[in-house]
């Protein structure tokens, strides 16, 4: 992270994550201040995914510390991510990890619950706590697409390519992409991205709502400090609470989400009783 990203007052955030576990994922994790950023470090192979990159990622969200208010999530190298590796699909498979012949042969509930732990490396990306940012150049394909979806924000460079790959290996999107991709762009242009494969460029992830902006490739690093600093510069309790509000919006009625609205509020108002040391009757 640029060197003149806002710090908390005092020290870095402590994420205490078994590096052994972050090796074999191909992760790496850099903290300053309020700030986790989490690199995919496996440039020579496009940062292609593996379970073990799942439970590495699904291990930085348990042990995330409410200092934390941002995760950046990058890629090294030419792209973000090329997605799944593909040596899950061979008789060899992967090392230490079941192949998808071997996952085929699971009982429905016994590939439910595996399933269930590859999205936890996902999930967390959306927890109210933390504003996620994802930096994107290159290719981002199947899971590396996901990746930048579970993700609150995208930054993309001028040369990504986005697409969803999943059916033409015969599978569904299903590390938690397929909410966020259909609220960013509408069930049936969702529907057209997964079930055709296409590439998105940066003008279209813009414009479809999928990034909030787009930069040349050399100015990625500076546009996402940018943004991580006017995040940091707002009052964190707000942002948490905000990010609360607006989850889940668009699948309430009004009303409900006056009431939400009211009931942020209400924290918010509760917190500045506290600031100010008069607390209610």
């Amino acid at each position: 992270m640029s060197d003149d990203l806002p710090r908390d007052a005092a020290t870095d955030a402590v994420v205490d994550v078994d590096p052994a576990v972050l090796s074999a994922g191909h992760l790496r994790l850099d903290v300053e201040g309020p700030v986790v950023t989490v690199t995919l470090d496996r440039p020579e192979a496009r940062n292609a995914q593996t379970p073990a990159t799942w439970r590495a990622l699904a291990a930085i969200g348990k042990a995330l510390p409410d200092a934390v208010r941002v995760v950046v999530v990058r890629g090294s190298g030419a792209s973000f991510s090329a997605g799944l590796d593909r040596a899950m699909f061979t008789g060899e498979g992967i090392v230490g990890e079941a192949s998808f012949a071997e996952l085929a042969h699971l009982s429905t509930d016994e590939l439910d619950g595996v399933i269930a732990q590859f999205q936890r490396g996902f999930s967390w990306l959306r927890d109210p706590r933390i504003i996620s940012i994802a930096a994107v150049q290159g290719h981002a394909v199947g899971a590396g697409f996901q990746l930048a979806l579970a993700c609150d924000l995208r930054v993309v460079a001028d040369d990504v390519q986005l697409a969803m790959r999943e059916t033409s290996l015969g599978l569904v999107p299903d590390l938690t992409g397929t909410a966020p991709l259909v609220r960013a762009v509408g069930e049936s242009r969702a529907l057209e991205i997964c079930v055709t494969g296409r590439w998105l460029g940066a003008a279209e992830a813009v414009s479809s709502g999928l990034a909030s902006l787009s930069v040349p490739r050399d100015a990625l690093d500076g546009a996402v400090a940018d943004l991580v600093a006017a995040v940091i510069a707002a009052d964190a309790g707000a942002v948490r609470d905000t990010k609360a509000v607006l989850q889940g919006a668009a699948l309430r009625s009004d009303e409900e989400q006056y009431a939400v609205e009211r009931a942020g509020q209400a924290r918010r108002f509760a917190a500045l009783r506290l600031a100010l040391g008069r607390p209610g009757k």
